[in-house]
């Protein structure tokens, strides 16, 4: 915790913070990745429906349940700790997802047990993990830089008011670009998943991540404003190095 932190949370440009220590940032980055990890292994490749009023069937991918929940605690972290230490969190979250591919794959290589009946299920589950974790990887460092960024220059440009423009509006651009690398690296031509599907299930998936984020908004606001109040600061990213290629604060 930073020394003399009050219930009001003071301006602090990002710059200034160097290696301070918070109550709860940890916390907040174990809830990423433990999200993004769930997310990329029981939702992403299951096409569930829902019945909509007038249009019918509408196909969307099962992990739009939870998965959007990573991009709101991306808005808390940059919008609470500065867009360096989300930056840190993103790449754990990298690192995570890569080595869960890893271990999804030498655990399906492994030989099963003569008397183990499991395998197919096992390899059902599991098996085409690499391609979508793949995907996935590449447009969530994508989506999550291009939604921090934006949530950090916005905080700059409404001078830290507004705080529904800035996840709402981050979220518009790091969805755009999440959906649109992800569903055609990890279906286009896949089994099962015709073109138009693909596309289909993208924009859907992009409208109702951005549908998530408005309806969570009175949430972010009421993590955004503990979060603050208990770390007494409300971080500017004004002198930030912008730049997604470094982990270091």
């Amino acid at each position: 915790m930073i020394e003399g932190a009050q219930d009001r949370p003071r301006a602090t440009d990002a710059s200034t913070l160097g290696g301070a220590n918070f109550r709860y940032y940890d916390f907040v980055m174990a809830a990423f990745v433990a999200i993004l990890l769930l997310s990329n292994v029981i939702g992403a490749g299951k096409v569930a429906v829902v019945n909509l009023p007038v249009i019918g069937d509408w196909p969307f991918g099962a992990g739009i349940l939870f998965f959007p929940v990573s991009y709101v605690i991306g808005d808390v972290l940059t919008e609470v700790y500065g867009y360096a230490r989300a930056r840190r969190v993103i790449w754990a979250g990298f690192a995570a997802v890569v080595f869960m591919a890893f271990m999804a794959w030498v655990v399906v290589k492994l030989p099963p047990a003569p008397d183990w009946k499991n395998q197919a299920a096992y390899e059902v589950i599991f098996g085409q993990v690499p391609r979508i974790v793949f995907a996935s990887v590449c447009a969530f460092w994508a989506g999550e830089f291009v939604n921090s960024f934006v949530l950090a220059r916005m905080k700059i440009w409404t001078g830290g008011r507004h705080l529904w423009t800035r996840t709402i509006g981050s979220t518009i651009a790091g969805q755009a670009v999440d959906s649109a690398i992800f569903y055609p690296l990890a279906f286009w031509g896949a089994e099962g998943w015709t073109n138009a599907l693909v596309v289909k299930v993208l924009f859907t998936q992009w409208a109702l991540k951005v549908g998530w984020e408005v309806l969570l908004t009175p949430v972010t606001y009421a993590v955004v404003g503990f979060l603050k109040r208990r770390e007494g600061i409300d971080v500017f990213d004004r002198d930030t190095d912008f730049t997604p290629f470094r982990a270091r604060v």
